[in-house]
């Protein structure tokens, strides 16, 4: 087994390596003058099976391009097997044509990690299901909700919790982790009007003294959370946290969940928190490692991955 790095995540495979007590693999991922990328594998890896963790964050585009010219070097240095893990999978977004002339990005990304030459996908909440089946390789997407019942346990210990979705199509990730902690399921029902702008219109259950999480698998401006936990508090709510996965978090993101009436925004590290997050004491951090390196080892022991999640 190796693990190789890109520039996306280092702290995240590091974290990865130590828990599977693997090191990473020496490699020179780097730019020319031009910026064009640059990948020297420094170790030998014909025969190994090889694990490639990068996810494809902000500069979106220059961390796909480190993955799929990383995954093209280990398939010349004659690797056994490549397994491209991908915390948090970019352009997930755009997984249909919602109306003319608009592309399906989240296939077309699929198509290039498999044309690099990757023999199967290991990531983390897909933002829709079926992106799975948009990869003609083996892919498994794992679910952070194991490690959120951990946190919620010991955070909210004995409190009358609601879980909540911040849309309709939420609700299904949202009653699993509900299922998981014995909490009822509210829904906010709100009119997108144009992308990154969202308006809350009504909260579907009632959810009067009770501590309210929403629940999602990427949060980007923050509008739709801040608007949410407003409308929450305007229905009773006693508080209202979040559990996200994938912390995007542009643009002033972070301002506006700082001046929000969020109690805490809680997110795994898939992605490489900012100093401006670490900073916040509105923001909690998740680790994730465990879970990755779990699988990753499950894998390339050729043992089940779902049975994580049992």
């Amino acid at each position: 087994m190796k693990i190789i790095a890109g520039n996306s995540n280092l702290p995240l495979a590091e974290e990865i390596s130590s828990y599977l007590n693997v090191p990473l693999a020496k490699s020179d991922v780097r730019r020319f003058a031009d910026n064009e990328v640059f990948v020297e594998i420094l170790e030998n890896m014909r025969g190994e099976d090889v694990f490639v963790v990068q996810s494809t964050s902000a500069p979106a585009n220059d961390h796909l391009m480190e993955l799929l010219i990383i995954i093209d070097a280990l398939r010349r240095a004659s690797a056994r097997r490549i397994t491209a893990v991908l915390p948090y999978f970019g352009y997930a977004r755009q997984d249909r044509k919602p109306g003319p002339r608009t592309p399906i990005s989240a296939k077309l990304v699929a198509n290039l990690i498999e044309a690099a030459g990757a023999d199967r996908v290991l990531t983390l909440d897909l933002h829709a299901g079926q992106i799975q089946g948009f990869f003609d390789i083996p892919t498994d997407n794992l679910f952070a909700a194991p490690v959120f019942v951990d946190d919620i346990k010991k955070r909210f210990n004995g409190q009358n919790l609601m879980v909540v979705s911040p849309d309709v199509g939420g609700v299904v990730r949202t009653r699993a982790l509900g299922n998981r902690i014995g909490a009822d399921l509210a829904i906010v029902d709100k009119r997108r009007e144009r992308a990154g702008e969202s308006e809350v219109m009504n909260i579907i259950g009632d959810v009067t003294d009770r501590h309210c999480l929403l629940v999602d698998d990427i949060v980007d401006s923050g509008g739709t959370l801040c608007n949410a936990a407003e409308a929450l508090l305007g229905n009773g709510a006693k508080s209202v946290s979040a559990y996200i996965t994938h912390g995007v978090l542009s643009g002033e993101a972070v301002n506006r969940v700082n001046n929000s009436q969020l109690e805490k925004l809680l997110i795994t590290d898939t992605i490489q928190p900012t100093k401006e997050i670490l900073s916040s004491e509105k923001f909690g951090i998740i680790k994730i490692a465990e879970l990755i390196g779990e699988a990753m080892r499950r894998t390339t022991d050729e043992h089940s991955v779902s049975s994580l999640f049992d």
